[in-house]
């Protein structure tokens, strides 16, 4: 074992909170080295952790692709375009999704060369007196560090009734690489992955059932949003089955067997593929020796104060080994805060305005709270709705599903949640997002101009409606 010199920060973790930690780090002129133990393609090392190896990046090029297949297929009738000879060649849609992964980790490793953030590749461990062992195969070294940020996020949850093989039952990372499309896919989850994924194949031509254990779909959306989404995937021809227990996943030669229960009983079905998707776990497996205990609550997290720091003095975790949603763009947020805090800054996250996204089709976007919360703390609100089957641009684009709608405190008028589903959702939420960051009305909403024609108009009709003042639907 060597040892290796100190350093000013130390991140353990290359995922979407970690190389930002370290980029931003560097940035400020701290001497900081970044390990990750992620191996890509050929066993190489590849900086990004999940979301741009296995997760975020892949399955939106994914999403992108067979989105493309669906439109040429039967979307564009109504633009006079007729398709023929059509065909998917997967292989081609998977080098693709390849591609993209390798060019946006392989910059990760050009950023840092450019900032000077020193990377090692293998597996990071807190010991005591805040040094750290580096694990690369059968070599061992450690380094020292003023302050260690752990950002080694998280990992999909197993379930002992369908466990993974990775041939006929896949995690959401076998679900990115499939060599083919699959005639029958069973996906355990109705939640962002599940939909997403079961999304993909779907549109490819897979038979898609969703079996989900909880009775209410997505429990985080708006109600009225997740209501319209249930709509539009069921006439996409997603199965979704709520309430719906996999009591056992059983592989059969080249398929698999899956027994689950419901309201109407037991039931058993055969198909060629399963995903399991039923959440993410914290990464915390071996992250610190005894000898430097990191206190966790009662689910696995990482306990941490106001400036994200452990139990450890000087030792700070973010991301997905926190509480709080398991987004990418929040771990980058945490990690330039931390990065920051380090430094002797003061920054501050408002965890109140984090924007989600699920990215089926119709996107579905939010952020801010909910009608049903707010009404279950006794808030008086207001609402305002703007179809977009209103909008003259969403009538050209040929996509007029969903509507935005927008919530205000009834008293200050002050916007406290945007919900959107339809077409370009994720993009639109922006807006959304700086307006609450700025603690903006509806009637600032409703008076921003905004140009003509365009999807961004739903949000202006929805702030208009607010206060039953919109001009191209009836109000109230």
């Amino acid at each position: 074992m060597s040892t290796e010199k100190k350093f000013d920060v130390v991140v353990i973790g290359g995922g979407p909170g970690g190389y930002v930690a370290a980029i931003r780090c560097a940035q400020l002129g701290l001497k900081t080295a970044c390990i990750d133990a992620f191996t890509g393609k050929d066993n190489k090392a590849s900086l990004g952790g999940t979301c741009l190896n296995v997760g975020c990046i892949p399955s939106k090029a994914l999403l992108e692709s067979s989105h493309h297949y669906e439109q040429l297929n039967h979307g564009l009738d109504n633009h006079g375009i007729t398709v023929t000879g059509l065909k998917m060649d997967v292989a081609a849609m998977i080098k693709n999704k390849d591609e993209i992964v390798a060019r946006l980790t392989g910059g990760i490793s050009g950023l840092f060369k450019a900032n000077k953030v020193t990377s090692f590749h293998g597996k990071g461990k807190l010991l005591a007196g805040k040094q750290v062992e580096i694990t690369s195969g059968k070599d061992k070294s450690i380094i020292s560090a003023d302050s260690v940020i752990l950002a080694t996020g998280s990992r999909p949850i197993d379930i002992p009734s369908a466990p993974v093989d990775n041939k006929n039952i896949v995690d959401s990372t076998g679900a990115l690489n499939f060599k083919k499309t699959p005639k029958t896919l069973g996906v355990i989850g109705a939640g962002v992955i599940g939909l997403e994924l079961g999304s993909v194949w779907n549109r490819l031509g897979s038979d898609v059932i969703l079996l989900e254990a909880q009775d209410e779909f997505l429990p985080a959306a708006d109600k009225k949003i997740a209501a319209e989404a249930m709509r539009q995937f069921k006439k996409q021809g997603l199965d979704i089955k709520m309430s719906a227990r996999v009591t056992k996943a059983t592989p059969k030669g080249k398929k698999v067997v899956v027994n689950y229960e419901d309201a109407t009983g037991e039931h058993s079905i055969e198909l060629d593929k399963l995903i399991v998707s039923v959440g993410r776990c914290p990464n915390t497996d071996n992250l610190f020796a005894p000898e430097a205990p990191i206190e966790l609550d009662e689910r696995g997290f990482i306990e941490v104060d106001e400036i994200w720091q452990t139990s450890q003095p000087g030792v700070y975790a973010i991301g997905d080994l926190i509480r709080g949603p398991m987004l990418a763009h929040k771990a980058s947020e945490e990690g330039i805060a931390v990065a920051e805090v380090i430094y002797g800054e003061e920054p501050q996250i408002n965890y109140d305005v984090i924007p989600s996204v699920i990215y089926t089709q119709p996107e579905i976007a939010w952020v801010g709270q909910t009608e049903q919360h707010l009404k279950s703390t006794g808030e008086k609100i207001k609402i305002g709705s703007f179809p977009f089957s209103a909008s003259g641009r969403a009538q050209a684009l040929g996509d007029t599903t969903g509507l935005v709608k927008i919530i205000a405190s009834k008293e200050t008028d002050q916007i406290l949640g945007v919900h959107i589903i339809g077409p370009q959702a994720s993009e639109l939420l922006a807006e959304a997002v700086l307006a609450m960051e700025y603690s903006a009305s509806s009637e600032d909403l409703a008076l921003t101009i905004h140009a003509h024609p365009t999807l961004s108009e739903a949000l202006h009709e929805a702030a208009l409606a607010v206060d039953n003042r919109a001009i191209h639907i009836p109000n109230k």
